[in-house]
């Protein structure tokens, strides 16, 4: 083959990768269109949160994302755990970033589970790891989506040139698979930098004092995220409001709603137009939106 086929050829198998790849995307863009269902670390209602038995759950009853954080271990490993401190849903003291991927993966992340809730307790719970983000990867791999949180980016230097290499590695992006959120502005525009397809969410935190809302800073965010988390309630007052989702929207922005549990607030939310809700219990919201 001349040299001027080879390029030719080249160029053509270039075309065709990236044409899918910008389909895999538009099509993300337009299912995002309606609403979804993101499963808060799982089903995490029904198994200890961030484990496999509770992403399998999840997976098997038709959620739309499974929702993990994500930090590094102090050897410099992607993994699935929530709290900055160990002792909450572990045997384990201390950060999780100061411990070793070998020594996170020797600690028991199911136990407690069956402590705190004896009714949902299951023998095969007991030693459940930590997961590694390759490790979910592989489990479930391009059968599921993936809604990713950069948990504490600042105790976790090099957070984001890790997940956007892992993405890369098992085509998340460009598969069209996988949102990255954050309470953190500037991971999220690391994250734009490293990977301009990379779908945005940022995260906010509505107080319960009166504190007034800057809905323009709506338009901010709107200029590197394509939509905002936010929660329904804080000390157990509703903070969330039907014009705060009707001004996100205004600005192009989704609106997220975090974390949902009962079927009433459930229905509220899609009354006021939410274009999707995470929860504990998946099957809850999935009755309702089926």
């Amino acid at each position: 083959m001349s040299y001027f086929l080879r390029c030719l050829a080249g160029l053509l198998v270039f075309s065709t990768v990236a044409h899918a790849d910008t389909q895999a995307l538009d099509q993300q863009r337009a299912d995002l269109e309606r609403f979804q269902v993101i499963a808060h670390r799982g089903a995490s209602g029904r198994a200890p949160e961030s484990t496999l038995p509770a992403l399998e759950r999840a997976h098997r009853s038709g959620v739309d994302y499974l929702e993990l954080d994500i930090q590094l271990s102090a050897d410099g490993h992607l993994v699935a755990f929530h709290d900055r401190e160990l002792q909450r849903t572990s045997n384990g003291e201390g950060q999780v970033n100061d411990f070793t991927l070998e020594a996170l993966q020797q600690l028991d992340t199911g136990r407690w589970f069956n402590a705190a809730y004896p009714d949902k307790a299951d023998d095969s719970f007991v030693g459940l790891p930590i997961l590694t983000l390759e490790e979910v990867f592989e489990r479930f791999g391009h059968s599921a989506h993936y809604y990713l949180e950069t948990k504490a980016p600042g105790q976790n230097p090099g957070l984001e040139s890790a997940l956007v290499d892992m993405l890369e590695r098992f085509e998340m992006t460009s598969g069209g698979r996988v949102i990255v959120q954050s309470f953190s502005r500037e991971s999220l525009l690391t994250l734009r930098e490293l990977e301009a397809d990379l779908p945005l969410v940022q995260l906010l935190w509505l107080p319960a004092d009166d504190t007034p809302l800057n809905l323009e800073a709506l338009g901010e965010i709107a200029d590197y995220a394509l939509g905002v988390g936010v929660n329904f309630r804080a000390d157990d007052q509703t903070v969330l409001t039907e014009n705060f989702i009707e001004s996100a929207q205004t600005h192009g922005l989704k609106v997220h709603v975090y974390t949902v549990n009962e079927q009433e607030d459930m229905q509220q939310l899609i009354d006021w137009g939410a274009d999707g809700l995470f929860t504990d219990y998946p099957e809850r919201l999935l009755e309702l939106v089926n």
